[in-house]
């Protein structure tokens, strides 16, 4: 190794967090989130992009947390222009940890309809997290594109978006549940039922909203 890279990498944290084995990965991320290097910013996000295991990327999640914002978050930023959909995702998850506001700009509707669903799903649950106040109508109406997506967890992740944002999503339902598509309008109806009583199942929601759409269509549910 030269001085170079003896300066960039004083830990060997970098080599650590792309060795073969996940264990040692997930160690090396460790110790970079217990003693915060903003040396290894760029290595950490860089390594959200690719990284394979669920649990080594939370642990890069809670590592950039460590960092000041300062440093993270225009890294993370730039990450959500990215092409490939694991580092947009997992950019937006982490800037769902971080919590930091300023980050409310860049997510575009492009991200909160992207055609990955686990970036979407991100989407969604950050900007629920980082959206102000008066710009909540406007997401829950782009929200609201999103009803009758994918399968039951997109679903189930779009509806807590929706009803996380509160009555402000009233009115795009009464909408949604005038939709053409069976499915949108099913979507819709459940949302409703949970904004209602947050205490019913998401799978009793879908199914008094199937009856309900079946009803309205006659008895067949289309």
């Amino acid at each position: 190794m030269t001085r170079q890279e003896q300066d960039q990498d004083p830990t060997g944290a970098v080599g650590g967090l792309a060795a073969g084995d996940p264990s040692v990965r997930l160690r090396a991320a460790l110790a970079v989130g217990t003693t915060p290097d903003p040396r290894l910013v760029d290595a950490l996000v860089e390594r959200c992009a690719v990284e394979p295991e669920f649990h080594v990327r939370d642990m890069l999640t809670w590592a950039l947390t460590r960092h000041p914002a300062e440093l993270t978050v225009p890294r993370l930023l730039g990450e959500l222009r990215s092409a490939r959909a694991q580092a947009r995702g997992q950019a937006l998850h982490t800037l769902s940890k971080i919590g930091d506001r300023r980050a409310w700009p860049a997510i575009t509707r492009e991200l909160l309809t992207d055609a990955d669903d686990e970036v979407a799903r991100s989407a969604w649950r950050t900007a629920v997290l980082l959206a102000p106040e008066e710009e909540q109508p406007r997401l829950a109406e782009v929200l609201s594109t999103q009803l009758g997506r994918g399968r039951r967890e997109t679903r189930l992740s779009l509806s807590r978006a929706l009803v996380a944002l509160g009555e402000v999503i009233e009115p795009v339902l009464r909408a949604a549940m005038a939709d053409p598509d069976p499915g949108v309008r099913t979507h819709a109806g459940a949302t409703e039922r949970l904004l209602r009583d947050p205490e019913a199942g998401f799978e009793f929601a879908i199914e008094e909203a199937k009856r309900v759409v079946a009803l309205g269509a006659g008895g067949q549910e289309g």
